[in-house]
């Protein structure tokens, strides 16, 4: 009967302890119904009761947030907004040059090579 006893009041301190924490690190805007000084009070003095009451009554739902939607690159109009429409002519200019380039290199590589 003693361990039982002891069990719980060790179960109860520690669900004290708990819940005076919990009001004390909690941020004052989540602090509802009573001022943090009285919730504390009320924890200490009713206790497991106070720790109950805390729980229940004393602290605000966390708020979610609005977060923002992901969204794919063709729906976002910032990006949208540095997509070129109209094609660059030097662009052009610029790939046949390195596709001329690319090919003299194949054709040198191919020269030197020998049958396999």
């Amino acid at each position: 009967m003693a361990r039982v006893l002891l069990a719980l009041v060790i179960v109860v301190v520690a669900f004290t302890v708990y819940a005076l924490v919990d009001c004390l690190m909690l941020p004052k805007a989540r602090v509802k119904a009573l001022p943090r000084v009285a919730w504390v009070f009320i924890i200490i003095l009713f206790t497991p009761i106070g720790g109950i009451l805390w729980l229940v009554f004393g602290r605000a739902r966390r708020t979610t947030s609005p977060t923002m939607r992901a969204m794919g690159p063709d729906d976002d109009p910032d990006f949208l907004g540095t997509i070129r429409m109209v094609p660059d002519p030097t662009e052009d200019e610029r790939i046949r040059e390195l596709e001329k380039r690319l090919a003299e290199t194949d054709d040198e590589t191919d020269n030197g090579r020998t049958d396999r």
